[in-house]
């Protein structure tokens, strides 16, 4: 099994580092409310993970790749949901920054009623957004089984995989957020940040249509 995870982790590190939505919503929320909200983000990427992970475990991704009717509706929804993604961003764009919108220091403070509730809505994000990516689902399904050798329990042996791999992300998430937060300054200037809005707001789009292009 230790030969195993070491192989599949040469193949997670392409995987991880390889652009996607995942790592487009931890660079905006760097930029956007700080490196705590960005890590908050990351988290509800790896939880999209291990939910992958265990419905890969059971068999759910299986079935899946499939039926053409189940991968189409969660591709929809993945669709649906990174459109709107980039329409709030580029509506984003249009609005000055003003104090009250500003991000504090525990980059919490987004107009929102609190920080448990801001908390709750970042992990979300970074969930949703890796959930109705039917790609992860395929993915895994196809890989994770071929690096678990035939005598090892299924499940816990595909959650092993499935935190290698998300450590291998918090790794590169945390390099993303250290780097955005170095040029965050000059980032957070107004017409900077109408341009990133903007920008982001396009990538985020262009993921959609991408998603949607793309067939079972």
């Amino acid at each position: 099994m230790i030969a195993s995870a070491l192989a599949f982790m040469l193949v997670a590190l392409i995987l991880t580092v390889s652009p996607g939505p995942d790592t487009v919503i931890v660079l905006r929320t760097t930029i956007s409310s700080g490196r705590r909200a960005a890590f908050l983000a990351g988290l509800g990427v790896t939880l999209g993970c291990y939910t992958w992970g265990v419905a890969t475990a059971l068999g759910l991704t299986a079935l899946l790749a499939a039926s053409d009717v189940a991968y189409t509706a969660v591709r929809i929804a993945g669709v649906a949901y990174l459109v709107w993604l980039g329409v709030r961003a580029l509506w984003n764009a249009r609005r000055p920054a003003g104090p009250d919108g500003a991000a504090g220091p525990d980059g919490l403070a987004d107009g929102l009623p609190g920080a448990p509730a801001r908390a709750l809505a970042l992990m979300r994000t970074g969930f949703v957004t890796n959930l109705l990516n039917p790609k992860v689902g395929v993915i895994y399904m196809t890989l994770l089984p071929q690096f678990i050798p035939a005598d090892v329990p299924v499940l816990p042996a595909t959650l092993l995989l499935v935190t290698l791999h998300n450590l291998l992300g918090m790794v590169w998430f945390a390099s993303v957020v250290l780097a955005a937060s170095l040029m965050r300054r000059g980032l957070t200037r107004p017409a900077v940040r109408r341009r990133m809005e903007q920008l982001t707001g396009v990538v985020f789009i262009g993921f959609g249509v991408r998603l949607a292009a793309e067939s079972g």
